[in-house]
């Protein structure tokens, strides 16, 4: 009788560890899903994103008074963020008027420092 009893508290005892293993693991897989507060994009809309980014660096790049080379573009949904480095203040301003006229921009989040 002992050994039966011993062989369910074991029994048991595994159970409690194997449930609770599952149940961390099953709230780690729902914290993941859950890291992401952006929306998802569609093949279509990353590759848009990609190609109004495109047209901002290269209409950066053919200014004719200052070429841009220290500025980085990302678009996200339209909207376009300008980074980087730039020797005046007026470039700073330039390069946001510039990026606001390439068709497809909505919106330009201008992150570009004085070097």
């Amino acid at each position: 009788m002992k050994a039966n009893r011993l062989w369910a508290i074991q029994w048991t005892r595994r159970s409690k560890h194997r449930l609770s293993v599952l149940l961390a693991g099953g709230m780690l897989a729902v914290a993941a899903g859950c890291a992401s507060d952006r929306p998802e994009r569609t093949a279509g809309q990353a590759i848009d994103d990609q190609a109004v980014a495109r047209r901002v660096q290269q209409a950066l790049s053919s200014d004719p008074a200052y070429k841009y080379t220290e500025v980085k573009v990302v678009a996200y949904q339209g909207k376009v963020q300008l980074s980087g480095f730039v020797d005046k203040d007026e470039q700073k301003g330039q390069a946001e008027d510039i990026a606001r006229k390439v068709p497809g921009v909505k919106e330009v989040k201008n992150d570009i420092a004085m070097k």
